[in-house]
């Protein structure tokens, strides 16, 4: 019994520390941008693809690399993935270019794939199933508050130390995560051990998330829509392959269940609606409120403050109540947090703005460990690693449509022009019009997450 309680607190603190720095990197790197593009005297355009790269390489490999832990193992894919993203922090803190950079970032993201779509799945695995929202909620929380302190950090951390630091950083915290999977993490987690690994399906899957985030990235652009468009036939492709395959990489018929497909769908509409806030806030609150960016960044971390408090108490509710029932209400809480800053003006308060962080926050802690919670608990063991990938991956694609929605905004209403003061009140009213976007779209999340189940709790 002791053996057992060492193995699960070792690896929710594993599956904790891993889930901190891949999305920390992703959302810090974004502050660090102007920092990088002066050194490398690098362009707008390929100055966008330095987040980008991470995030679409991430989101490539997340379903075959959640396919090949359930066979070769868990422990296994989460142990070369950890290592994999501490040696491509080491290359991206020494890059001389921009393209070498890139390089190293694709190469991040691969192991952050194989990081974050086994580290849920290994704690899914430790824990009975009236402890693993608890659990789960402890890591959720981890997530979020990497996303949200990312941007606060990663700019105190450019300013005082250079963008190299924000690499550099992740090297320690990967060799503690690498120490600690070496020599505490008992076990491995190999349910499908000897099952083919359906390799086509993973290179049109791979290719079609690619175009449709690429071209997403280029609207409203006519490039844009044609890779879009080609990735959507790619992804229709893939699902029709992996129906008539034996051993897919994907189980298309999880979605059958409706516990599964909804939640998964509640957790891109939560990232699609949410991803931005920072963003566009940050925006606001240094250019039409005057503020520097550590204020604002002391203004914008109430948010994650709420939300580490609120995640594990909402994990632990989820063990014993609905979670979707829970989550629905935390989509409720956003969706009324996101109203707030659809009337934002140059003389809103800061305490008017507070308090919609706030919401806000309560809204992220009380959706997402009960709806992660939500789609684990609703598969078989034999689809944990898979389960895991398509949360990431819902997070991945969710986080790049939020941010496109606001790129398609901006061009509209903004246009390609250096934010001047003249230009003030048109990025005010693209603000408020990806506020309204957003909170009609996590309305309508509040009823995905709330759908009725189509399976039991495992």
């Amino acid at each position: 019994m002791e053996n057992n309680n060492n193995t699960k607190m070792t690896a929710l603190i594993i599956a904790t520390l891993a889930s901190f720095v891949s999305p920390f990197i992703a959302a810090a790197i974004n502050i660090a941008l102007p920092a990088i593009g002066s050194e490398f005297q690098t362009n707008a355009v390929l100055l966008s693809w330095i987040p980008t790269s991470f995030l679409l390489a991430s989101a490539m490999f997340a379903v075959p690399f959640g396919r090949l832990a359930d066979i070769f193992g868990m422990k296994r894919i989460f142990t070369y993935g950890i290592i994999i993203f501490t040696i491509a922090s080491f290359l991206s803190a020494t890059a001389t270019s921009t393209m070498s950079l890139l390089a190293f970032l694709v190469l991040q993201g691969i192991g952050s794939a194989m990081i974050f779509v086994t580290s849920v799945a290994i704690v899914t695995h430790v824990f009975p199933p009236k402890e693993r929202g608890k659990a789960i909620g402890i890591t959720i929380t981890s997530v979020y508050v990497s996303l949200s302190l990312g941007p606060v950090l990663g700019g105190i951390m450019t300013q005082v130390l250079g963008w190299r630091s924000l690499f550099l950083l992740m090297i320690p915290l990967g060799l503690v995560v690498l120490a600690l999977t070496f020599w505490k993490l008992k076990g491995e987690w190999a349910v499908c051990k000897g099952e083919k690994f359906d390799l086509s399906g993973s290179v049109v899957y791979s290719i079609a998330l690619f175009l449709i985030i690429y071209g997403f990235s280029l609207l409203p652009e006519i490039t844009g829509i044609i890779a879009t468009s080609l990735g959507i036939i790619g992804i229709i492709a893939f699902i029709i392959l992996e129906l008539k395959t034996k051993s897919p990489v994907f189980e298309i018929k999880l979605f059958k269940n409706a516990t599964f497909a909804f939640s998964n769908l509640a957790a891109l509409i939560s990232y699609s609606a949410t991803f931005a806030v920072v963003f566009l806030l940050s925006l606001y609150l240094q250019y039409i409120k005057g503020l520097s960016p550590g204020n604002a960044g002391l203004i914008l971390i109430s948010q994650p403050i709420v939300m580490a408090i609120l995640a594990p108490i909402a994990g632990r509710l989820s063990d014993r109540y609905n979670p979707r029932l829970i989550a629905s209400i935390g989509m409720a809480f956003t969706t009324i947090g996101l109203l707030f800053f659809v009337f934002l003006n140059a003389n809103t308060s800061y305490e008017f703005i507070i308090a919609g962080l706030i919401i806000l926050g309560a809204g992220f802690g009380l959706f997402s460990s009960p709806n992660t919670n939500a789609i684990m608990g609703s598969v078989e063991k034999r689809f944990y690693g898979v389960a895991s990938a398509s949360v990431g991956t819902m997070r991945l694609i969710g986080q790049t449509l939020s941010m496109g929605t606001v790129l398609i905004i901006f061009a509209l209403y903004l246009g390609n022009v250096q934010i001047m003061p003249s230009e003030y009140p048109s990025l005010l009213l693209s603000t408020q019009i990806a506020f309204i976007v957003f909170t009609v779209l996590c309305f309508v999340g509040i009823f995905a997450s709330l759908a009725k189940s189509g399976g039991s709790k495992q």
